[in-house]
This record gives C-alpha cells, sequence and structure tokens, in this order.
C-alpha cells in the first residue's frame, strides 16, 4: 500500500497523509495521551484550545510522515529533488575540509526520512538508526536507507560510526530521544530535565570530528522541504557534557518552535526521571 501510495502526485500525498492523521488520532489513544503530555510540559503557556490544536496538527503531520516515508523509500529521486530547498551546504564542506569527519547533528521530526533522502541528493554521508522489531519492515527500512545515504549504522554500532568518521565521511546522528539511564545525562529540554545521551558530544571529542546540525522543516502549501545545514559547533566538545547537550537542546528547541507540530510528540521524551520524581505518563 505504501509502495503504490509513493507514486500517487505530491499534493495527493500530502491530503492522504493529512486524512490518515485524522485517523490515527482516534485510534492510537496511548500515543495520544504521551503527546498530550509532552505538549503541556513543553509549552505550559498554551491554552487548552491552543494544544489541542497543536495536538491535532502533530497527528496530521505523523500521518504524511508515514507519506513521506514511502516517498523517500520508493519515488523516483527526479520527482523528489524539485522538493528540496537546501542551505548551508558549504559548512558541511568547510568542516570536512578538516579531515576528521562530521556529525551531522539532527533532531527526531516528522520530516525525518524525507528529509535524510534529499540530503543524500547533495551530500554523501552514513547514518545512525535504531533497528525495528519487526523484522520484515528492518530489512525494508535498512535496504531503502542504505541505497541512498551508503551505510545505515545501528544505534550501538560505536566502532562503526568511528569507522566511517575516520574515513572522512560525515554520520547523521540524533540523539534526542530516552535512552534510559545508562550513559545518560540528565539536562533540560524545554525546560524538564530529560534523560539525554551524549554521544554526538563523546564521538566527537574521540575522532576530533566537528559537530555540523542539520534541521529539516516541511514547507506548507506542497512547496517542499527547507534544508539547513548550520555551522560547526566550535564550543562543542566543552569542558562539560552537561553543557554541551544544553547548547545542543537550545538549537533543537529553537528548530522545534519554528514548526512545533512537526516533532516527534509521540515519543516518551520524559520516560527516565531523575530520583525521587514520578512517572509523567502515569494515567490515573
Amino acid at each position: 500500500m505504501l509502495w503504490s501510495m509513493a507514486h500517487l502526485p505530491y499534493r495527493w500525498q500530502l491530503y492522504a497523509g493529512h486524512r490518515l492523521g485524522r485517523l490515527m488520532l482516534l485510534l492510537q489513544p496511548r500515543r495520544r495521551h504521551i503527546a498530550a503530555i509532552n505538549l503541556a510540559l513543553c509549552f505550559p503557556q498554551l491554552s487548552e484550545q491552543e494544544h489541542n490544536a497543536l495536538l491535532r496538527h502533530h497527528f496530521e503531520s505523523l500521518g504524511i510522515s508515514l507519506l513521506e516515508t514511502a516517498m523517500s523509500w520508493w519515488m523516483p529521486d527526479a520527482r523528489l529533488r524539485p522538493l528540496a530547498h537546501i542551505e548551508g551546504l558549504e559548512h558541511l564542506d568547510h568542516a570536512l575540509a578538516r579531515g576528521h569527519g562530521v556529525i551531522l547533528l539532527s533532531a527526531h521530526f516528522t520530516t525525518l526520512e524525507i528529509g535524510t533522502h534529499l540530503l543524500a541528493m547533495h551530500a554523501r554521508f552514513h547514518a545512525m538508526y535504531r533497528t525495528h522489531k519487526n523484522a520484515l519492515f528492518e530489512t525494508v527500512m535498512k535496504r531503502a536507507r542504505e541505497a541512498r545515504c551508503e551505510k545505515a549504522i545501528a544505534s550501538d554500532d560505536v566502532r562503526g560510526m568511528l569507522q566511517s568518521l575516520q574515513q572522512n565521511i560525515p554520520v547523521w546522528y540524533a540523539s534526542d530521544q530516552n535512552y534510559g539511564h545508562k550513559h545518560s545525562v540528565f539536562v533540560p529540554f524545554f525546560g524538564v530535565v530529560a534523560a539525554t545521551n551524549p554521544a554526538p558530544v563523546r564521538l566527537a571529542k574521540i575522532s576530533g570530528a566537528p559537530i555540523v546540525p542539520f534541521f529539516i522543516q516541511r514547507l506548507s502549501d506542497a512547496q517542499g522541504y527547507r534544508l539547513v545545514l548550520l555551522s560547526a559547533l566550535e564550543s562543542i566538545p566543552g569542558t562539560s557534557v552537561e553543557n554541551d547537550m544544553r547548547h545542543i537542546h537550545h538549537l533543537i528547541e529553537e528548530q522545534v518552535r519554528k514548526a512545533p507540530e512537526q516533532y516527534l510528540w509521540v515519543h516518551r521524551r520524559f520516560k527516565d526521571r531523575p530520583p525521587g520524581e514520578t512517572d509523567v505518563y502515569h494515567r490515573a
């Protein structure tokens, strides 16, 4: 079904994804609950009506992301290329000139799949990913990603990431999800303390690779996607991993505020709590 929908006109895909998202909002109460909690924690200044509208728009964005995944896996590059509006590619080139590879720092937006595909049309890189429990989905996903970004590296394969960096190949990495207490540091995200994986900072310290932020935003009116690469974070790694991750979180927050509905709010970002704090997702 996804393969078939990947060949529809782009505006039809957006419309189908929008309607699919509305259906997901009704049929996925658990994910709806998680997203609602996250939005309430991260945007306490919004009214109940504004929260509900943002929640609805987020699920619409989720629905579109399923169609974008199909597009990124199976739509011909000739049809995808006009949708990419890329800025700051020179920052990646300048960072690669140092010869230590580059950590392409990103975040889990609903545009993740389509964004990495569009970037792969302009730059060579390897991508970190978390393996999927469904064997069929895992096989299709890994094959599709490696077809465009050459190599997909499991998130626990540190040696594989370092090998790519040593070959002066950029590695796409997003650490803005809850990976548990192990190896994590607690750093505020939208003012809420969150267990955070400091792997990008540690990889940068070990390899000498500069960190270049990379973000994607879906544009309105079927205009495509804005891909932005920022200049390398020269102050990272610094003297404190926690301070480095605060800086990274601040960058991510700035991007989220530009299109908050496009961030992945259905993930339990605040699942692991510091000692003494209760589960924020508990249902009464």
